[in-house]
């Protein structure tokens, strides 16, 4: 197996977690797009493996070189807001955090801050600006990107309410010992939405997550606890942003107990049902090879899951490596911003803070293919893939796909008997090959059929890959993209 191959010659149904018997009810997935980064629309995969793919570094996007900024900036936050790209972050100088002996000739680590929320923009997610807010002084001078400051601003974590009206469309939460909520008319001015916390039962001293689930109709929040000495997650709901439930434990199975450091959980902006996590993965046991003097080496690792409690970790690998670059394999750096968004044609992209401990600690972007994080891959032999039973409610399915010259995809609609359909099997379907985000196949057998109409009981889709890549499939009615 190779290191980012996850080997799935399996029976029906045998890798997906708490898997109920093939009578289970058929999947009503409408024109819901499904990844391929869990199980959940797989029922069998036969000589082909779910792999998750690198990202690509874009470079660096911001240098936290300001002298509100520095060496321990971390923390960040970034979702795209109509034309905005908006990216929040602590910043945040403590010298005795770099080792003096590893520094470069004429860099130098400056002087200590207390730590501040910070906020940069961009229009294109490529090069982003600190804008001159002008709220806080800092050094005696307001000409500065810090929208908060004091209590809070460690781990200050912002979203824009989809629900949110005048004084509330963006809310944050942050706190160490506890948590609170704040508010803002326009992701900028920040105000305490009250003096009392919102969560009590966790160990918050990290970054942790909120958002609005638009399906739920629930504030939900991912944040951070210590189990046996662990550090892991926490969820909660709310449906007012003050009153919350009670924390459950997150459950990843039985894959080994790591020391989840953040959880970076944002619903994927093309299918909101999956929540998508890149925690950052603390191996506290090890030196840096860096030389750097705090024990611990860190990377950022890929998890999936529906419901924020239950994670689906068959991906154990590192997501985000430490590199070739010495000042990466320090104790808290590579971490993935929260936030994944569109960057360009086809293109996806997440936010790294690395250089943790150094004057050049940065933020780098890193990307994508649209729906790139996982893919069912065949190599030149060749394998097939079957869904499990839903309800086809579209008349065109719309692939997300890679061969080579020599590849190919082809597939074939099944009844509830496990048949091809009429005009469906593999011998009416054409060969589809070539590289695509969004190929539209029109799906719907002859008018001549008695199956003309798929949407009334349950199908199952079997793919024939070879020397290919699926990374999504929706299915939507007419011209609909």
């Amino acid at each position: 197996m190779t290191r980012r191959n996850f080997a799935m010659q399996w029976s029906l149904l045998a890798f997906r977690p708490g898997a109920t018997p093939a009578a289970e009810e058929p999947l009503r997935i409408g024109s819901d797009l499904q990844l391929f980064a869990d199980g959940y629309f797989i029922e069998s995969l036969r000589g082909l493996t779910q792999r998750l793919h690198e990202p690509v570094s874009a470079g660096r996007v911001i240098t936290f070189d300001k002298p509100w900024e520095g060496n321990v900036s971390l923390y960040g936050t970034i979702f795209k807001d109509g034309p905005l790209y908006r990216m929040y972050y602590r910043g945040w100088n403590l010298p005795e955090y770099t080792n003096p002996k590893l520094l470069k000739p004429g860099e130098s680590v400056g002087a200590r801050n207390e730590g501040h929320t910070c906020y940069a923009e961009s229009r294109d997610g490529h090069s982003f600006t600190r804008p001159d807010i002008g709220l806080y002084e800092f050094g005696g001078s307001r000409k500065n990107n810090i929208v908060w400051m004091g209590d809070g601003s460690h781990n200050f974590a912002p979203f824009r309410d989809p629900t949110g009206r005048g004084p509330e469309q963006y809310k944050a939460v942050g706190g160490n010992r506890q948590l609170y909520a704040w508010r803002s008319p326009d992701g900028v001015k920040w105000e305490l939405i009250r003096k009392e916390p919102i969560l009590t039962d966790g160990a918050f001293d990290s970054l942790n997550v909120a958002f609005y689930d638009e399906r739920r109709g629930r504030y939900v929040c991912i944040y951070r606890d210590f189990a046996q000495g662990i550090r892991t997650l926490k969820r909660a709901e709310s449906a007012d942003f003050l009153n919350w439930s009670a924390g459950v434990w997150a459950d990843y199975g039985d894959t080994p107990k790591e020391q989840l450091y953040t959880n970076a959980t944002t619903p994927y902006f093309r299918a909101p049902q999956i929540y998508l996590a890149f925690p950052k993965r603390f191996v506290n046991w090890r030196t840096p090879p860096s030389g750097q003097p705090i024990e611990g080496i860190s990377e950022s690792v890929f998890m999936t899951s529906r419901d924020g409690i239950h994670w689906d970790r068959r991906f154990m690998e590192a997501f985000i490596r430490p590199g070739r670059d010495p000042r990466n394999w320090v104790h808290r750096t590579n971490m993935v911003m929260t936030g994944v968004v569109p960057t360009g044609d086809g293109e996806i992209s997440i936010y790294v803070q690395r250089h943790y401990n150094f004057p050049s600690c940065h933020v780098e972007r890193m990307t994508l293919r649209t729906d790139g994080f996982v893919s069912v891959h065949a190599g030149y032999q060749g394998g097939e893939l079957l869904t499990r039973p839903f309800y086809m409610e579209g008349s065109r399915m719309v692939l997300n796909f890679a061969t080579s010259a020599a590849g190919s995809l082809r597939y074939e609609v099944l009844d509830e008997n496990g048949q091809p359909h009429p005009g469906l099997s593999f011998d009416d379907t054409p060969v589809i090959y070539g590289d695509e985000i969004e190929k539209a196949v029109q799906i719907r057998p002859p008018a001549r059929s008695p199956r003309a109409s798929l949407s009334s009981r349950p199908v199952r889709l079997r793919f024939r890959l070879k020397d290919a890549d699926l990374y999504s499939v929706r299915f939507v009615e007419g011209q609909q993209p």
